[in-house]
């Protein structure tokens, strides 16, 4: 064999594995695809994921499996995921306590600022301020100086510690200048139960949650937590537009994909969500659930959630916000 020839057949052999590589890519998927949701059946990043599912999955040709993997604040399911090859085929639909986590447990088996490729934020899950039925104020400003006149008595429930509903309310009370007694419970609409029970006073939920016992007169919602107003409650204004600018917090889902994941399955994961985000069908499911289609780039996600994880790790600290 000639110089020229061994030479030929050596970059050959070399640009096999290349070639193997890109023709994996190429036919991917190539089987069903599970989407880790690490919280219950029927909550709001459920019932999102499985909203968006079915198109998405028409799109890349391939069955959406959307699989409850619940416990430990949503580290159970995010350790499946953490572990799990990085080929595209186990996907996480995580929600914003994963910039809180990091801050909030120890002992974890992962590191989210690591174990994760970021793809694109999916939808947004305002947040509403809402008093039981009888309490005396009708609107955010008698609220408030209910709250200033009663300090430490007015009773709030969120979703739970360190959900996004505890988040805006820490933040609400140290821009008001109020001290409220926070009750965590474990999820949504459990603190609506008891809000429409008048069990508390007032309760920071989301309005998805919220929205049945405000639409029976069980409760009375005073504002919302994002910079505009929510298409669902129109009539509903923002605490921005009363005295609180600036002010943006939501629970959100989101998804991720083991690090290490090829660039080329991560774009087209990302191409084909935004584009399911988009369908006319699917947005109108996400309306009823009160949830907000965003879709963003997986290098601006990226920066969102760093930068989301520092700012809930000062927020968490400053206000001594622990998971119990």
């Amino acid at each position: 064999m000639s110089h020229s020839t061994r030479r030929a057949a050596l970059l050959g052999a070399l640009a096999l594995p290349a070639l193997a590589g890109t023709a994996r890519a190429e036919t991917w998927p190539a089987r069903p695809i599970r989407l880790i949701v690490p919280f219950a059946p029927g909550g709001a990043g459920d019932s999102a994921a499985r909203a968006i599912a079915p198109r998405w999955g028409e799109l890349l040709g391939q069955n959406i499996v959307v699989e409850n993997r619940t416990g430990g604040s949503g580290t159970v399911g995010g350790a499946a995921v953490a572990t799990a090859p990085h080929d595209g085929y186990t996907l996480l639909w995580d929600a914003s306590s994963h910039i809180v986590n990091p801050s909030l447990l120890r002992g974890l088996s992962f590191d989210y600022a690591t174990a994760f490729a970021p793809i694109s934020l999916g939808v947004t899950f305002p947040q509403a301020l809402s008093v039981k039925k009888d309490f005396p104020a009708g609107d955010l400003a008698a609220f408030v100086a209910a709250a200033k006149a009663r300090p430490g008595t007015i009773s709030v429930g969120t979703q739970g510690n360190a959900t996004a509903g505890h988040i805006a309310l820490v933040t609400f009370m140290r821009r008001a200048g109020v001290d409220l007694v926070h009750v965590p419970y474990r999820g949504g609409a459990e603190a609506a139960r008891d809000l429409a029970a008048g069990t508390v006073d007032a309760a920071f939920c989301t309005v998805l949650s919220a929205g049945p016992i405000v639409d029976s007169g069980r409760a009375r919602m005073l504002a919302v937590s994002t910079p505009g107003r929510v298409a669902l409650r129109p009539d509903v204004p923002t605490l921005a537009e009363l005295g609180f600018p600036g002010f943006d917090i939501s629970e959100w889902n989101a998804l991720f994909a083991p690090a290490g994941t090829p660039a080329p399955v991560i774009a087209r994961l990302h191409a084909t969500l935004v584009e399911a985000l988009a369908d006319a069908g699917v947005r109108e499911r996400l309306a009823r659930l009160a949830a907000i289609p965003v879709g963003s780039a997986p290098d601006a996600f990226a920066t969102y959630v760093r930068e989301g994880r520092e700012q809930m790790g000062r927020l968490v600290r400053e206000a001594g916000i622990t998971a119990n």
